[in-house]
């Protein structure tokens, strides 16, 4: 960033932001006289949130170039290499530029810029977990933190569903609904558990259940992760108000009972238009292939870091509405939904794909298991929607934290039961 001497300049004069920190620089004999700790958390603020640049020799209030002393660069550049290696965890990779600017005088005096990357690991320094926002570094607080550490885990860092969940034990597991996915191991249940990734050890070396264990593995999910949970409405008409609400219901369980209850949910509170022609044909308002691939994905591929927030299914005359919270995983886009598969909670996915259809479900979804890892979902939700109701789904980001699908109604003018 910056790379030239004339870009370097005019952003040094436009003053410190988003993406650039000056630094004066002062020596005690030799030696570099500035706080490290301070250095690396400036460094690990701009690794976790995205590329910038750190000008040494420049004063951060007047933005006038001071420079460095030639015969103590060498010095500088040990000290940033150092700073990065030894306080920083993982250590930030930093490339280091020497460059010539001039001073208030007009001279040219030498500076050194440092181009810290965008990381894909989240980086702790002295000061704990920061970010940049404007021309200051933040703290994380908690749940950004855990979100942050979720979108890096997608290079394998660390996943989110792997994580361990705290306060939990061993014997919160409930043994029916573990061992429907061991198989026949004849390994000792906690090899088990540890190889299926429904458990980990925390920090002091206690097991805990991880997310996924407590996820599919527990009767009462919600009790260990607040809002596991889909909360489904049905509204009468096409606005949602509390007082037209004809159904309501808080669907919890393990997450492959929660897309039976929720899909349940829609069968019973959606119309059916029946004819005779001359035998009886029903048209129902939804496709129930398209609705639970729609709740499958929801519950696979949700942000459980993100404190606070559920799944929401709205259905109303004209539509039905599933919020999911997180944004779309890895570098997917909107756009590339149809096209592309990617997985935000691996084990979670995995395991689902151990979760039978029930029998009598198995002809309307067309499928014998929760999920496959094929990437078939979004096509089967847009082409079974849009062939019964005309209308194509429309999939919506919403403040980069919560992804809407619209599902439109077939229109049953006559004959509806």
């Amino acid at each position: 960033m910056f790379d030239t001497k004339e870009e370097l300049i005019e952003k040094i004069g436009l003053g410190e932001d988003s993406t650039i920190e000056f630094k004066s620089v002062r020596f005690r004999g030799n030696r570099v006289a500035l706080i490290r700790d301070d250095i690396a958390d400036e460094i690990a603020a701009f690794a976790n949130s995205f590329d910038g640049v750190i000008v040494m020799g420049v004063d951060d209030e007047t933005r006038t170039i001071e420079g460095i002393p030639l015969e103590k660069l060498d010095s500088v550049v040990d000290f940033i290499t150092e700073t990065s290696n030894d306080s920083i965890k993982p250590a930030v990779p930093i490339r280091v530029f020497r460059m010539m600017l001039p001073n208030a005088q007009g001279i040219d005096v030498p500076v050194i810029k440092l181009d810290i990357p965008k990381s894909i690991f989240v980086h702790e320094s002295p000061g704990g977990y920061f970010y940049r926002q404007g021309d200051k570094k933040r703290k994380l607080s908690p749940e950004a933190l855990a979100r942050l550490f979720q979108q890096r885990s997608q290079v394998r860092l660390i996943r989110f569903d792997e994580q361990a969940v705290p306060q939990t034990d061993i014997s919160d597991l409930d043994e029916g609904l573990w061992r429907r996915f061991a198989g026949d191991t004849g390994d000792a249940p906690k090899v088990v558990l540890d190889k299926l990734k429904l458990i980990t050890k925390d920090d002091t070396g206690t097991l805990r259940l991880t997310v996924a264990g407590a996820l599919m593995a527990t009767p009462h999910p919600e009790i260990f992760i607040p809002n596991a949970i889909i909360e489904a409405v049905k509204y009468r008409g096409t606005g949602r108000d509390a007082n037209y609400q004809e159904d309501t219901r808080i669907v919890t369980g393990p997450l492959d009972a929660q897309v039976r209850e929720a899909l349940s949910f829609v069968k019973n509170n959606m119309k059916i238009m029946a004819v005779k022609n001359p035998g009886r044909e029903e048209t129902p308002q939804y496709s129930i292939r398209a609705v639970f691939e729609a709740l499958v994905n929801a519950v696979a591929h949700r942000d459980y870091s993100i404190a606070g927030s559920k799944i929401r299914l709205f259905m109303f005359d004209d539509r039905l509405e599933l919020y999911s919270p997180g944004t779309v995983p890895n570098s997917m886009t909107i756009e590339s939904m149809p096209l592309r598969q990617s997985t935000r909670n691996e084990t979670i996915s995995s395991l689902l794909n151990r979760c039978p259809v029930d029998a009598a479900a198995q002809p309307e979804v067309k499928r014998q298991f929760m999920m496959d890892k094929r990437g078939e979902g979004v096509p089967i939700i847009l082409q079974e929607s849009t062939t019964l109701s005309g209308k194509k789904p429309v999939y919506k980001l919403i403040d980069d934290t919560e992804l809407l699908l619209t599902i439109y109604a077939a229109d049953l003018n006559e004959g509806s039961e």
